[in-house]
């Protein structure tokens, strides 16, 4: 795999990192995908890590946050429904999340659409035109022949620097959203190993996870800690490390899993302190497997 993402072009492919400090400007949502799916392709253990690299990076063994040396930090200037647009569900939002926080991606806001995208550095700069490809498989970062392609137009080395004050004032764009790192991180720390596991593999559905799934990714993560019979101070600190919400909102989350028959709350003793509690998954949440876990959510919650 090549340590240095490109993007699709209708010549071949167009080198992110030949470009001095790079700068994309209002990218559609088919053109900011291939972006994160080439930065994918050159770290997919940053980006999109597998299981072995989520345990290699939280034992040490790896840095999680670290950005490899040989891939190009590149700013974003993105209109807010393109940024909306590439980070409704769940597994995507992720992916640029891991990139932001590795400052391999800086998202800045663009309240004025553009005539055309742009790709700029320091002494090169070129117009980006969306090509012809599969409109089911547009920018989705696999690097498949039928995806989309772009044409890369002009060479001015003076379009970065007309970009320069827009981007002085330009408002960071703020995720909401955890990378798979900060999610298995923060619950194998507070929670333990299975329990991390468990969170991402429920956090991690095809198709993806949609912003508007009536069970979300908070509701998905509680769930799991109700199946391990978790505290539940210890598992809303996990889901706040973890970038999903304050303790108050899994407070709420827990009452309404309890009023749904779901969760089941017992009272925990210690020889010093305040008694603790623990959330226990009730019969339609325990019995299922865990690829079955977000149906029973969904039957019991919507019912």
């Amino acid at each position: 795999m090549s340590p240095d993402p490109a993007i699709p072009t209708a010549e071949g492919s167009l080198s992110i990192g030949s470009f001095a400090d790079p700068l994309l400007v209002d990218p559609e949502p088919p053109l900011l995908s291939a972006v994160v799916g080439a930065y994918r392709e050159a770290a997919p253990d940053l980006v999109d890590p597998d299981f072995p690299a989520l345990r290699a990076a939280a034992v040490g063994r790896r840095d999680a946050s670290a950005t490899p040396a040989e891939l190009p930090s590149l700013t974003v200037l993105v209109t807010v429904a393109t940024f909306e647009s590439v980070t409704d569900g769940f597994h995507d939002a992720s992916r640029l999340a891991a990139l932001v926080d590795a400052g391999a991606i800086r998202l800045r806001t663009l309240t004025r659409p553009q005539a055309n995208a742009v790709l700029a550095g320091d002494v090169a700069g070129c117009v980006l035109v969306g090509g012809q490809g599969d409109p089911e498989r547009d920018g989705d970062g696999e690097g498949d022949g039928d995806a989309a392609r772009w044409h890369r137009l002009g060479d001015d080395r003076t379009l970065r620097d007309r970009y320069e004050p827009i981007l002085a004032n330009a408002d960071e764009h703020r995720l909401r959203t955890p990378s798979r790192h900060r999610v298995y991180g923060a619950f194998r720390e507070r929670c333990g190993e299975a329990v991390a596991e468990d969170v991402v593999r429920l956090l991690d559905p095809g198709p993806d996870l949609a912003g508007d799934d009536t069970v979300g990714p908070r509701t998905r993560a509680y769930a799991v800690g109700a199946r391990h019979g978790t505290h539940d101070h210890t598992l809303r600190r996990a889901c706040e490390d973890a970038g999903l919400g304050s303790p108050s909102t899994f407070t709420r989350i827990k009452r309404r899993l309890i009023d749904a028959g779901l969760v089941e709350t017992e009272r925990v003793d210690r020889p010093v302190g305040r008694p603790r509690e623990r959330v226990v998954a009730a019969d339609p949440l325990s019995a299922p497997p865990l690829e079955r876990v977000a149906d029973a959510l969904r039957e019991s919650l919507e019912a």
